[in-house]
Order: C-alpha cells, then structure tokens, then sequence
C-alpha cells in the first residue's frame, strides 16, 4: 500500500492526539497541529516512540481561526509529505460556561471562530487541494473528518457558544458533503460526548458535575482516558 498523508489540527493532546497516534500506527504521515510549540513537539515525539518512529511527523502550529494557517497546513502537507489524503478537523475549545445573557461577543466570536470557521477554512482548502490533486493522479479516494460533539444534537445549558458550533458543524459536513459526493471525497463527522481529557479537567475535577454530566449518556458515564 502506499503511503498516505493526514493532517490533524488540535493533535498535541487529548482526541487529536489519539486520532494523530491511530493514523501513524495504520502507517500514515502526518503533520500535527496546535496552538502550543511546546506540546506539539511533545506530541510529536509520543507518537514516534510509540510506532517506533516508522512515519514522518510534521509539526505546524498555529491558530486555524486564521485563514492563513489552514492554507499554510496544506502547503506543508504538499511539500514535506508530497500531498494530502486526509484532513482530521478537531482543534477545538470549550468556551464560557455561562448563562446566555452574560456572554460577551468576544467570548461568541472566539469559539465560533475555532470550533466552526476555522474547519471551514481547513476543509476548503484541504478539498482545494484534493481536487488539484486528482488532476495529475489516477486516485480519487479523499477524505475529511470532522470531529464534532453530541451537543451538534443535544441541547447544552450554560454552552451555548459551544453548542452552536457544533450544531453548525453537522450542517457544515452534511453540506459539502453533498457538494463532493461524486468526486471521490468524502466527508463525515464523528460526535462523541465527553471524553477524559484535558479539555474537560473542570468536569473531572468535580464529582458532581461528572454524576451530572455522565448522566446524560447512554451509559451513565463519561467517556474514559484515552491518552
């Protein structure tokens, strides 16, 4: 099999960086994503001692609100990896928890921003560059995942910057999904709920909100450490 090239924002911790492990494990390249240089080249150097460093890992930080980031991550992938196969949005943030009628525009604009623009911005530019691709090779088997919540569903009292994100990015990935469904791209999202990780240490940290939370699930709890 040919090697194939992923890019994964948000992937120097937690989801990402477990979704980033999964794919250099089934012996993707990768480049990473963060916000953090820090915890992107801790990131990094994780998942090569835990695959026995058998991939090539490219580290970009940035912040994808910013269009210019998305652009530079799929340059990255053409020129130190030689393409892009596919695309991982999963950089994120929580945002404020509070009551509607505190949140500021600052606070709105700043999840809104990350949670949805910036995998807009991400997933534009990564099928500008899948279909780019297509022209000059015989393969049309892209893919682009969206890693969204089950508050794109579920009402979230006290989220509700957080929530419209993720409500607007099923909507997102349904769309162009359409959009491309006859040009060897797909585009899907994944909604988990809340996972054991460090964008939910305000949860973990307090018994109560943890009965509270896991009470929402199916299975009475909240998702278990994945990293």
């Amino acid at each position: 099999m040919n090697t194939k090239n992923v890019i994964v924002t948000g992937s120097s911790r937690g989801i990402g960086q477990a979704v980033a492990m999964e794919f250099a494990k089934a012996g993707y390249n990768l480049v990473i994503n963060s916000r953090n240089t820090d915890e992107l080249s801790a990131s990094k150097e994780e998942i090569l001692k835990a695959i026995d460093g058998s991939v090539e890992i490219v580290t970009s930080r940035g912040d994808i609100s910013q269009e210019h980031v998305c652009k530079r991550l799929m340059d990255v992938a053409e020129k130190k990896l030689g393409g892009l196969d596919v695309l991982v949005n999963k950089a994120g943030i929580n945002g404020p928890e509070k009551n509607t009628t505190d949140i500021s525009s600052t606070e709105w604009d700043k999840v809104l921003d990350i949670n949805l623009k910036g995998s807009f911005f991400c997933s534009r530019e990564a099928i500008k560059k899948m279909l780019s691709q297509m022209k000059r090779r015989e393969y049309s088997d892209y893919s682009i995942i969206n890693i969204s919540s089950v508050h794109q569903a579920t009402p979230m009292p006290l989220a509700v910057p957080y929530a419209a994100s993720k409500g607007g990015m099923e909507m997102l990935t349904k769309t162009m999904a359409l959009e491309v469904a006859n040009k060897g791209i797909r585009i899907n999202a994944i909604a988990p709920g809340a996972i054991a990780t460090m964008m939910n240490i305000d949860i973990l940290e307090d018994e109560k909100k943890i009965e509270w939370k896991g009470r929402t699930y199916t299975f009475n709890r909240i998702g278990g450490k994945i990293i």
